[in-house]
């Protein structure tokens, strides 16, 4: 599909049928993105550093609200939903990094 432009969209229906286009390419993007965590919590361990590092959490959140500002996105919204996702893919790699711990 496609995507057009919302203001050349006429009815719900149509705009639906986006919208939901477009959740589809996020959650296939966030599972690339998921992957690389993934990866990120068997290297760190081999490398000395634990799952959370604040410094790069807060690099990656103000990445984000730039880029958001650039594209036209609320910043804030962005830096609210990254911080979300990160903080639940921290999660993910302790997890996976302590399972690492214990074979």
């Amino acid at each position: 599909m496609t995507l057009r432009n919302p203001k050349d969209i006429d009815t719900m229906a149509d705009l639906r049928a986006q919208i939901d286009q477009i959740d589809l390419e996020l959650i296939r993007m966030l599972s690339i993105r998921q992957s690389h965590i993934d990866r990120a919590a068997e290297i760190k361990p081999a490398v000395g550093l634990p799952a959370r590092i604040d410094d790069r959490v807060n690099e990656v959140v103000n990445n984000v609200r730039r880029l958001a500002t650039r594209e036209g996105f609320d910043a804030q919204t962005a830096a609210d939903m990254w911080r979300l996702m990160v903080d639940n893919m921290i999660a993910r790699e302790e997890q996976a990094m302590s399972k690492g711990d214990t074979e």
